[in-house]
This record gives structure tokens, sequence and C-alpha cells, in this order.
């Protein structure tokens, strides 16, 4: 058994970085395994690998004595095997994968949640969207030094193959990130979150006439509600105006134009430091307008009128925080995210925009009719539908390839 630990422990350092193995001609087999791979599940500084059964490929021919080691052995030699001759007890992640995994999910929501609230509280006293996009990309920046600088989180090495790919994928986050806070001031967080549930529509769209993928009829069909949805909840919506409307569809097309420069940066690293590195490109890119648009009015009167309001040390402390939750909650979605099959991570970002509506309405006693409540209901009923189905449409295509 602990060859066969071992070896399914190699596949799956291969599989995450291929530079970790190399295999020699049988009948020698050399396995290199990390003890460290096996229990590492970092939530905030590193990279979270979702636990998998791996076998040994039929298409490895192995010699006699190589297909022994793979067979069971006894207790008594399994305990007897390795440097230190003791069988390593499984940890907490690998006895209860489901807990681990739901305990994720609730960290995401619950971020996600908080963000929304303190960004949204930010305005009634800070107006100034474009000044806050950088304040969410800078204090993740700062939190990344510093993990790098700690030791928290080894920093990847990156080099011009890799950061040029990457530029296009950072300026669609800034953009797409900079339109959706402007959004979120604009109108209520649950309307600015219907509209967005748009985005699949633009995906879709893109990957038909973009890439030249074909969408199968079914999937266009089942979008259907979340357009109808969204127009339904639009024309009744109480807060409704022409700039949060506009700039939460520019979000949808930036995001969209980033899943596709994204296949296109496709890279070995971690994605957590990926996501580092992303922040960085996208602060550089969002500071220009950012002091352009705002940058007078803030030195005018910006800063004095929310220091009268709220104090220099609420100002500043609702930033840091702001800042923190944010870049947390997109670290840890990406986490969350690689741990679960495709048709569970469609579920759970549905769920996850029907929570952030739910908390935003109780929270801030957002009133709204009747029809925008139905709107909102077939909206995000819709994308429930079309991710379901694109979900199982992907589950097919990759059993075919395994057949």
């Amino acid at each position: 058994m602990a060859a066969v630990g071992s070896l399914a422990g190699a596949v799956a350092a291969r599989s995450y970085a291929p530079h970790l193995l190399r295999w020699r001609d049988p009948p020698s087999l050399a396995l290199s395994v990390s003890a460290s791979a096996a229990n590492g599940a970092r939530l905030f500084c590193g990279r979270q690998l979702r636990p998998a059964l791996v076998l040994p490929s039929p298409s490895v021919s192995l010699s006699p004595p190589a297909r022994r080691k793979l067979l069971p052995t006894p207790p008594a030699a399994a305990a007897a095997s390795g440097s230190s001759g003791e069988v390593k007890p499984k940890g907490f992640a690998e006895r209860y994968p489901a807990l681990v995994t739901g305990f994720f999910f609730f960290v995401w929501y619950f971020l996600n949640v908080i963000f929304n609230i303190l960004n949204k509280k930010i305005f009634d006293y800070f107006p100034y969207p474009y000044f806050v996009s950088v304040n969410h990309l800078l204090v993740g920046v700062v939190y990344c030094l510093i993990s790098w600088s700690l030791g928290l989180q080894k920093r990847a090495p990156i080099n011009s193959t890799i950061l040029k790919p990457l530029i296009p994928v950072a300026v669609c986050h800034a953009i797409g990130h900079v339109t959706s806070t402007v959004s979120f001031a604009a109108v209520a967080v649950s309307f600015a979150h219907t509209i967005k549930a748009l985005e699949p529509f633009f995906n879709a769209a893109a990957s038909q006439f973009i890439l030249g993928q074909p969408v199968p009829l079914p999937l266009w069909l089942s979008l259907l509600p979340v357009v109808i949805g969204v127009s339904v909840a639009s024309l009744t919506e109480l807060s409704f105006n022409w700039t949060g409307f506009i700039n939460a569809m520019i979000s949808n097309i930036s995001f969209t134009y980033r899943s596709i420069y994204s296949k296109k940066a496709m890279t070995d690293m971690d994605s957590t430091n990926l996501y580092a590195y992303i922040s960085i490109i996208a602060l550089i890119v969002c500071i220009p307008p950012a002091v352009i648009i705002e940058g007078p009015q803030l030195l005018q009167h910006g800063f004095k009128d929310a220091i009268a309001k709220v104090g220099l040390k609420k100002l500043i402390s609702d930033f840091l925080l702001v800042g923190l939750f944010y870049h947390l909650y997109n670290q840890v979605a990406t986490n969350t995210l690689e741990r679960v099959a495709p048709l569970t991570h469609a579920i759970g970002n549905v769920l996850k925009r029907v929570f952030v509506i739910g908390f935003s309405i109780i929270v801030f006693g957002n009133k709204i009719s009747t029809q925008t409540g139905i709107g909102t209901s077939i909206a995000i009923a819709g994308v429930a539908l079309y991710s379901f189905m694109k979900a199982k449409i992907e589950e097919e295509k990759r059993q075919i390839k395994a057949e």
C-alpha cells in the first residue's frame, strides 16, 4: 500500500508542477514525493488542491519487478517501509474532505457578503469609486508583498514570457473591477448583481462569435430567462440609473474578455501567485484614470469631507478592511473552485449571487417592487439552468475524450 500511495502522490505532484518529476526507463522506477503536499491546506496563502484518486495508467508498461511493488503489502511490511518505518496518520482534510470543502464555501460567501456591505457603506460618505477601486487593489498588493517577504507564500519567479500574456488579462480585470465599483456606487447592490447575472450571456456570445466555438442551441435557450429576468427587473428598479446600468454591462464585457485572454495565458504558476501578479498590473492600470477623473476633487474637498463625517481613524480602517476583504474573497474563491467539480462550481457561483443579493436587501433595507423581485428571481433561475447545462455538457465531453 505504501508503494501505491507513493505512486498516487507522485502523479498528483506531476499534474501540479511538471518539472517536479521525471520518469526513467523501467524496470527502475524512481518516485519522489513531497510530504508537505499531502497536508498543505493553505487557505489564504497557498493553492488548495482537490484530493483525487489516481490510478496507474494502463498505457504505462511496467516490468514484473515494478508490478510487484504495486501489489498490496501486509500491514507489517507497510509499517516497515519508508525511511521512518512508521505509517503517518491521515490529516483532517483527508479524512473529512466534504467538511473542508464546505468550510471553503462558507468562507468564500462570508468574505464576499462582508465586502459588498462594507463597499456600499463607504460610498455613503466617500463617493469616489475610481479611488476606492485603486484602494481595493492596493491593499491586496500590499498583502501579497508582505506574504512574500515573510515567507507565508513563496513567490513564483516571473519573466517576460509569462508576463506578456498576463498583461491583457490584468487590463481586462482592471476595467471590469473599476466599472463594477462604479455600478455599485450608483445603484443598489442587489440590482448591480442582477445586471451582472448577464455575464454568462456575454461569455456564450464571445465563445460563438469571437472564439468560433459553437454554443449548443439548448444553452442559448437557457439564457433567455436571464435576459428576460434582467429586463423585467430593470423596468421597475427604484435605484435604476444609466450610469450604474452601463457600467455593469461594461464590467460583464470586460470579464468576458478576461476569460478569453486567460485561456491564452495558461501557465504552471499556482493561482495565488498568478492572482498577485494580475493585481499588481491591474493596480498600475487603475491609478492614472483615478488621478485624472477624481484627483482634483479629492485634493480640494473629498478627503476633508469624509474625515469631517466619520473621522480619519474610521476612514483608514474602512479602506484597509474593504481592500483586505476584496483580495481574500477573490483568493479564497479561486482556492474553493479548484477543489470541486464543474457542476458544483456552477451551483456555488449561483448560490453566492443569491446570498449577496439577499443580504444586501436585508442590511440596506432596499425597497424593491414585486416586479423587480420576480425579474431578479427569473434571472437567477436562468443562470442556474445555464450553469447546470453547461457543466453537464463539459462533463460529457470529458468522458468522451477519456474513452
